[in-house]
């Protein structure tokens, strides 16, 4: 299929290559004309105006939005709700909060203009390994959509079903899926990132405990002197806290034993919030998320080493590299 894809940075770059590689045609565009250039060397079709994105789509057109949640994608939805013509789709596959997906459905709308919220996780690996997507659509958007969805997402590969699974028919298996109507999408990304949080920090919270047992304070007979980067290569290996934000730890750990490079200064760009909001709207109790959020505020006052596994990770899976003082 032909598409869209608006916004080339991380993530949007990658997609629009590997949607490329799977053998369809993307129109590229950027407020940077020089990543605009970038990828149309890969053989994308440049635009310089989002006038001429639309433009150079076959009805009905579909455009891929991958910009910074809050201003930059209200604005960029705006413009091309204005641009767009009835039955044509938007996507906003960025980390944009569910309630403002419903917000935006209902103004598009009124002009005939689909909505599409997909969830995307893959950070800077998706291109190799493919995305993890959790759509919010009506059900004929999500449809139209299935060419390029099953392109971005990772599909089965060397990973079997879950035991159980034989009589369920779904796309949950090739690493995409409907969750349900528009908000469903970034609502199951916001709170898989709520979880990531906590995964995260019961990961940096252990190593801590691992380093200080070789702390002077520690009676000498319980202290202990661990190769940190060997434990986590260890725990690889067999154990059920084996996962890929141990494989990217193990991997900073080999690098860089001392994590010297980090501060510890570890950002949240907004899902954990909108997860504990949620929690609460809902009088679900969550501590540890939410303790994981917290630990995140605190991390900006003063640094452990747990901090600087957070930043490792952080770095690794999704390519944030810490801001500069």
């Amino acid at each position: 299929m032909k598409l869209a894809m608006i916004g080339l940075g991380r993530m949007g770059a990658n997609m629009a290559r590997r949607l490329m590689q799977g053998g369809h045609e993307v129109v590229a565009y950027d407020v940077s004309a020089e990543s605009v250039q970038a990828l149309a060397r890969h053989g994308a079709q440049p635009a310089f105006t989002l006038a001429e994105v639309v433009a150079k789509l076959p009805a009905p057109r579909v455009c891929w939005v991958m910009v910074p949640a809050g201003a930059p994608t209200e604005k960029t939805i705006a413009e091309l709700g204005a641009l767009l013509s009835p039955g044509d789709v938007v996507i906003d596959g960025g980390n944009s909060y569910f309630k403002d997906d419903v917000r935006r459905a209902a103004e598009l709308a009124r002009k005939g203009v689909r909505y599409v919220d997909v969830g995307t996780s893959g950070g800077v690996w998706g291109l190799e390994r493919g995305y993890c997507l959790m759509v919010g659509a009506e059900r004929a958007a999500f449809e139209l959509l299935e060419p390029a969805l099953r392109t971005l997402a990772p599909g089965q590969g060397d990973t079997p079903p879950a035991a159980g699974r034989e009589a369920r028919r779904s796309t949950a298996e090739q690493g995409y899926l409907h969750c349900g109507p528009v908000g469903a999408g970034h609502f199951v990304k916001m709170i898989h990132n709520g979880i990531e949080y906590g995964l995260m920090q019961a990961y940096a919270e252990g190593l801590d405990i691992l380093k200080c047992a070789s702390a002077a304070s520690v009676p000498a007979t319980q202290r202990y002197d661990f190769d940190l980067a060997d434990i986590c290569e260890l725990w690889r290996r067999g154990s059920v806290v084996g996962s890929w934000l141990l494989d990217l730890t193990a991997s900073a750990l080999a690098e860089q034993p001392k994590l010297e490079k980090y501060t510890g200064a570890v950002a949240d760009s907004g899902e954990g919030r909108w997860t504990v909001q949620t929690a609460i709207e809902e009088a679900v109790p969550a501590p540890v998320l939410t303790e994981a959020l917290y630990a995140r505020f605190r991390s900006r006052q003063e640094h452990t080493f747990g901090e600087q596994v957070l930043s490792a990770m952080r770095e690794k899976f999704g390519g944030h590299v810490e801001a500069k003082k």
